[in-house]
């Protein structure tokens, strides 16, 4: 190799001069990218998280990092001949994932922890490990596309869209990208499992991660109450129109556009969740218009694209409101520190405070915030509100 060549993580050396640390959760997917990176000369090692208390759910195969997927990490990067280690990062990943997904529902947002872990434990606290053992990249087992560009690196969407995995990475920083590598960004499941099998890797066949790794059986509520014990404070179900409904057992048991598990009957129409208000602790129901919302705020935006923000006076993007829903239009108009605005090309349903809002240009992720909560409630809901007050009065 001359002195211009670059190897395929991009670095002027042979692979057998680059250090690479992969973060190994035990899944087919970390573990082909470790045994995909030794088989091509690198120096590799493999580290594992431990991020919660190892109970019960450490017998649920489908999350991520429990028990025994250290010991799955542990066995392949002992087939492939490559030293690992697990870091221990419970208490920061409470502090930073778990208490705030609880406060996030307290506070009546939606949050995704996955998204947070990515931002802290992993590619803060995990990044920051690799660096301390000398590496030259840490290498993740995402489905995500990191191309070099003129200006440093870019994030991209996957090759393959039923894989891709850039929603959960829009808080990655410049500077983390400049040091991450993602080598499954180019393929599809299919493809990498044949990898694995290739390889002789135990954990070729093994199922996808799909639960949140502390909320294995899925109950959320449980998992909140149990980190904040004052949270299942009740309170009343109101119409938007102002009517009183119902009652709940808290605020942590409802999310922007839920329609199911309301408790609530003898309306005409199906009613959604439209609004939290978790000061008063009120949920306020209404019709499936009511849910739909123009524009909105952002805070804690992350800025991946040209410059160092989106202008003041808009930037046309493409967003994704939800991890699984298809970019659609907007315009991102920049603000001050860490805030945005958005506008949609045309109304949403269920825009959720706490969810992600990931901007694209075409394939390549230009950053994205948190949904805030505010603006009350939508023009719908008011006019069914003033409606209400007027027929009251009217019959006084």
């Amino acid at each position: 190799m001359t002195a211009l060549e670059r190897n395929s993580m991009g670095f002027a050396k042979t692979p057998a001069a680059t250090r690479v640390v992969v973060a190994m959760s035990g899944g087919v997917d970390s573990s082909v990218v470790a045994a995909l990176l030794k088989s091509q000369g690198y120096d590799v090692v493999g580290l594992t998280m431990q991020l919660y208390d190892h109970g019960a759910a450490t017998a649920k195969s489908k999350t991520c990092c429990a028990g025994q997927d250290i010991y799955d990490a542990r066995r392949v990067s002992d087939m492939i001949g490559i030293p690992h280690y697990v870091v221990d990062y419970e208490t920061t990943f409470k502090a930073d994932v778990m208490d705030r997904f609880a406060d996030g529902y307290i506070h009546g947002e939606t949050p995704v922890p996955c998204v947070l872990c990515n931002q802290t434990v992993k590619f803060r606290d995990l990044l920051k490990a690799a660096k301390d053992l000398g590496a030259d990249a840490l290498a993740t087992g995402h489905y995500v596309q990191r191309l070099a560009n003129g200006d440093g690196a870019a994030l991209h969407q996957a090759a393959d869209p039923d894989r891709d995995q850039s929603y959960f990475l829009f808080a990655t920083t410049r500077a983390q990208l400049d040091f991450v590598r993602f080598p499954l960004g180019g393929m599809n499941k299919r493809e990498t499992r044949e990898l694995g099998i290739k390889f002789g890797l135990h954990v070729a066949a093994k199922p996808d991660s799909q639960d949140i790794c502390f909320v294995p059986d899925g109950d959320y509520a449980k998992v909140i109450r149990k980190l904040r014990p004052e949270a299942a404070r009740g309170g009343e179900i109101v119409h938007v129109d102002g009517r009183v409904l119902g009652r709940h057992e808290g605020v942590i048991n409802f999310t922007v556009g839920q329609r199911k598990g309301l408790g609530i009957g003898g309306e005409v129409e199906p009613l959604y969740v439209v609004r939290i208000e978790p000061e008063t602790a009120r949920v306020i129901a209404g019709p499936k218009e009511a849910l739909m919302r123009q524009s909105f705020a952002l805070y804690g935006v992350n800025w991946l694209g040209e410059g160092e923000g989106p202008s003041a006076d808009g930037t046309p993007v493409r967003v994704k409101l939800r991890n699984t829903q298809a970019p659609i239009a907007a315009t991102v108009f920049g603000e001050m520190s860490g805030t945005a605005r958005v506008v949609l090309a045309e109304a949403e349903a269920a825009v959720t405070p706490g969810q992600a809002c990931v901007f694209y240009d075409g394939n390549r992720v230009l950053g994205g915030g948190w949904i805030a909560r505010g603006e009350g409630t939508t023009p719908v809901a008011l006019n069914l509100r003033r409606e209400a007050q007027a027929t009251a009065a009217t019959a006084r």
